[in-house]
């Protein structure tokens, strides 16, 4: 015959086996995205803080429509006032170089 203690053994060791043992926590590698400091002709459109890439994005699409600097007879292309002349180099270009030019102007 077998001993009663026996089967409280296994039961005993599969409930320490199912609980989880003590994590300690991750530490993320920082991203380089979460604060970049733009250039000084970038801070001049959408200020001097440390901001995200998605935000400047944001922002100089802010600045944009705010001051009417979309061109009305092709809506991708964008006319560079003073400020955005410093950024963008050019007097006027598309919406999918914008990603490109904003890079060039974080560090």
């Amino acid at each position: 015959m077998k001993s009663a203690a026996k089967p409280g053994k296994k039961a005993a060791t599969k409930a320490a086996a199912a609980e989880p043992a003590a994590k300690t926590p991750r530490k993320r590698a920082e991203s380089t995205a979460a604060g970049l400091q733009p250039s000084e002709a970038m801070a001049a459109v959408i200020g001097p803080e440390a901001v995200a890439r998605t935000q400047v994005i944001k922002k100089l699409w802010d600045y944009i429509k705010a001051n009417g600097l979309q061109d009305a007879a092709n809506k991708r292309a964008i006319n560079a006032d003073a400020k955005l002349l410093a950024v963008f180099g050019k007097p006027q270009v598309t919406m999918f170089e914008l990603a490109g030019i904003a890079g060039k102007h974080l560090s």
